[in-house]
């Protein structure tokens, strides 16, 4: 497997060879490996590959570029989600397009539920900071899964506000995971890991390029159920990712803004052109996605399960709905009893699926 996985990681770094023609590759033979050892005679036989990327393949001499990227993420415990992989995330595995494998550090179910990214302006105003604000606060206590892409401005609201209010948030990543840009959300990130995650389709050591932004934005569209867009001129790269997510046949939200206020020009022409549907609050967007009718994963963790569980341990599941993740320390200030007893108790709430451990001592309700 870990052959395979070698010269997967071996393929993404060949020059012209794209996702699709990627996949196109691995569906004729099989598996990464054959795909190395085809001669240039069979690479060339394939429609829409040509001579010029056949010849790529056949040349390429950067086995130990990939070697050393499979070392990187078993050093820093990075899950390699490979396109054919269950776990892989499935609203994504369905774009035309979706990465044939992504680097992933995080807790945060990247199949979720329910899934909703937000993009929006670097340069925000302050509207736009409180209508990510708001719409955070609105959706707490919903366990929605939201999906940025850690970028100044609207991106980080987004994550930032999301922790506050207890949702998980995974960042798309335009470069590799031995870096966090820009640097200034390197704490961010760091609660992340906690709360959510960080993924991106580039090995370590790609650097923060503006011609990355559009992969970024591939995954941002394409691993969610919706994607809201708040603020942007229209050159802002969310309307890109707005028509990116369109031709997934994802539901796009944006909010409106003033007649004249050039941030929002972006969601204006959106919604004018019919890109985007106007939503004013949270419950907008849970109303078109038909989230209001379903129960909250919470809600139903507590009617089905809660008459097995003591009185401890259902205590101990509201206070993490209520608050999550949580330090092992703060649980036993809550809840006073040994500090063997009250890893028993977490440990049968653990095997019973309904909390996960976290590094550090931490717990958090399994989402």
């Amino acid at each position: 497997m870990s052959n395979d996985i070698l010269h997967r990681i071996a393929l993404t770094m060949v020059p012209h060879i794209g996702d699709v023609h990627a996949k196109m590759l691995l569906s004729r033979f099989g598996d990464a490996c054959s795909v190395f050892k085809a001669s240039r005679r069979e690479l060339e036989k394939l429609e829409g590959l040509g001579p010029v990327r056949a010849k790529a393949i056949r040349s390429f001499d950067g086995f130990q570029a990939a070697e050393d990227e499979l070392a990187f993420t078993e050093k820093y415990q990075i899950s390699i989600l490979q396109f054919t992989d269950e776990c892989y995330p499935k609203r994504l595995h369905s774009c035309y397009d979706a990465p044939i494998l992504l680097y992933y550090k995080g807790e945060a179910d990247l199949n979720a539920q329910r899934i909703l990214s937000v993009v929006g302006t670097r340069n925000h105003t302050r509207y736009g900071h409180d209508i990510c604000k708001t719409l955070m606060q609105e959706l707490e206590g919903s366990g929605i899964l939201i999906v940025s892409g850690l970028a100044y401005g609207i991106d980080t609201l987004a994550h930032r506000h999301a922790l506050s209010h207890g949702l998980p948030t995974v960042a798309a990543l335009g470069h590799g995971l031995d870096r966090i840009y820009p640097s200034q959300n390197k704490s961010l990130a760091k609660q992340m890991l906690q709360n959510g995650g960080l993924i991106t389709d580039f090995p370590s050591g790609t650097k923060p390029d503006r011609k990355h932004f559009p992969r970024r934005n591939r995954i941002t569209a394409g691993i969610c159920d919706g994607l809201v867009v708040i603020e942007t001129g229209q050159k802002g790269g969310s309307v890109i990712t707005a028509d990116i997510a369109n031709s997934y046949n994802k539901d796009v939200f944006a909010y409106p803004g003033a007649v004249h206020a050039e941030k929002s020009s972006g969601c204006h022409q959106l919604i004018r052109q019919h890109k985007a549907q106007l939503v004013t609050s949270a419950s907008d967007i849970l109303e078109s996605l038909n989230w209001l009718r379903e129960k909250p994963v919470r809600e139903t963790i507590q009617s089905s399960l809660f008459a097995d569980l003591s009185a401890d341990e259902s205590g101990i599941i509201r206070f993490l709905s209520q608050k999550s993740p949580v330090h092992l320390e703060e649980l036993l200030m809550g809840y006073p009893m040994s500090a063997s007893n009250m890893a028993g108790m977490l440990l049968n709430l653990e095997i019973k699926g309904l909390i996960q451990s976290l590094p550090g001592k931490m717990y958090k309700l399994k989402s």
